[in-house]
């Protein structure tokens, strides 16, 4: 930009703990985005899955459930106890019979955190950690609402006390196809492939979430998608991110290269929003009609 004086701002946020902390949340909502006047947000992440400029991911929602009952004797006197475990896991077998009547892109997760401390007492408090996901804010919304009732059922059922607290909540990404268009014809042109943009929105969705996401619904964002080549120690096709055969794929010279193609591909495409008239507006008009379509749906 200095050499050849181009005009603008590039601006890099420093967001770690996307897989809980929400950093770039927490950026947005103390408005360091609005106080650098920020017109479009790009990211990529890496993956398993074929190199991609349209990437959609799943809103999520993570919460801690508590059931307080009371606590008795189990041998002497059961009857004088309510037991907390018995309504976390009547909770936990009516999520598993709900699943079955989900939608596919429906996602709900689940861990005891806290069982109890002795197998004679009838126990007083048990505790867990949930999260339900799925394809947009609005399906997440009707989803987090069958899922609260098990939770409810089950304090009705065993008499035990519920409390539950919200924690991190992502909104699903929502890929502006103008700026997919520009990253993908960069990227193509430094090598790499890509699907049409009519199969990215078909096929680019995935079950992860990112903070991004709430970005996008924000402003103009992409999130590129790269593959890194992951092998298992027999030979066969390894894990994905956050597993040991992704550590070992990540940390190889082919690796690197592939990254270094797509931060290319990516300043490419800033420059074309700083430089090709018209490119921002038609990003923003895209923009402008997604915000519209989502609000239809609430």
């Amino acid at each position: 930009m200095e050499k050849f004086d181009i005009p603008g701002k590039v601006v890099l946020f420093g967001t770690p703990a996307e897989e809980g902390g929400g950093g770039k949340i927490a950026l947005l909502n103390a408005g360091a985005y609005a106080k650098h006047n920020v017109d479009i947000s790009l990211i990529s992440h890496p993956g398993i899955t074929p190199d991609a400029s349209l990437v959609r991911t799943s809103a999520f929602q993570a919460f801690r459930i508590e059931y307080f009952g009371r606590e008795a004797h189990a041998a002497a006197a059961p009857w004088e106890g309510i037991n907390a475990l018995d309504a976390l896991i009547t909770a936990y077998t009516s999520i598993s019979v709900l699943r079955q009547q989900t939608q596919s892109g429906d996602i709900i997760q689940g861990c005891i955190t806290q069982g109890g401390v002795k197998p004679n007492i009838i126990h007083a408090y048990a505790s867990g950690d949930f999260v339900v996901r799925s394809t947009t804010k609005q399906r997440l919304e009707a989803l987090k609402k069958r899922v609260d009732k098990c939770f409810e059922g089950a304090a009705v059922a065993t008499g035990a006390k519920l409390k539950m607290t919200l924690q991190s909540r992502y909104l699903d990404h929502v890929p502006n196809v103008p700026l997919g268009r520009g990253y993908a014809k960069h990227f193509t042109a430094l090598g790499g492939k890509l699907q049409a943009p009519e199969m990215e929105l078909l096929t680019g969705s995935t079950q992860a979430s990112t903070d991004q996401g709430d970005i996008s619904h924000a402003m103009p964002s992409i999130s590129a998608g790269f593959r890194i080549e992951s092998v298992a120690r027999d030979g066969g096709q390894g894990g994905g991110p956050h597993t040991p055969d992704f550590t070992r794929a990540s940390r190889t010279e082919k690796a690197h290269e592939k990254a270094l193609m797509v931060g290319k591909a990516l300043a490419a495409t800033a420059v074309d929003v700083l430089t090709v008239e018209g490119y921002l507006e038609e990003i923003k008009k895209e923009f402008k009609r997604g915000r519209e379509q989502i609000a239809e749906v609430k």
